[in-house]
């Protein structure tokens, strides 16, 4: 069965793509949630006309995209943390301190598109994490959890 998905579905696709899912996932989940609708002929056409008259919208976008994920690359972010003596977190540093964080800075970031390597941080240090942007638009930058 092919759909056109209206928003993104993890795993799956972006808004706006046509893809190829079997029968009972489409008309069973995808379609009656509103995250898709059927790929017929006429639906294809105002599909690619929308597409057509997006464009450039989508061009601006992706260039504001860039130049947020070239401002976030590098950068290190501190987050503030209550430790014990031996340099454990009470509790964990996750996402949504990092977002929090970036917030502060002056990035506007969804805390759901943050990455930690470590799922969740435990312990005083330096840290990776991954900030989805856009699509294909992802920065890396630097966590550091100090003791507050």
């Amino acid at each position: 069965m092919e759909v056109i998905l209206k928003q993104d579905v993890a795993n799956l696709g972006h808004k706006d793509d046509i893809v190829v899912v079997k029968n009972g996932y489409g008309a069973n989940y995808l379609i009656p949630q509103g995250m898709a609708i059927m790929a017929t002929p006429s639906a294809k056409k105002v599909h690619q006309e929308n597409l057509r008259q997006r464009a450039h919208k989508e061009a601006k976008i992706r260039q504001d995209a860039e130049a947020l994920a070239a401002k976030i690359a590098g950068t290190t972010v501190k987050v503030a943390a209550k430790v014990s003596e031996t340099g454990k977190v009470f509790g964990s540093v996750n996402n949504i301190q990092v977002a929090e964080a970036l917030v502060a800075l002056g990035h506007d970031v969804d805390r759901k598109n943050i990455t930690l390597a470590n799922d969740v941080i435990k312990e005083v240090g330096t840290y990776e994490a991954v900030v989805k942007i856009y699509r294909d638009i992802k920065a890396e930058f630097s966590v550091e959890v100090v003791a507050e």
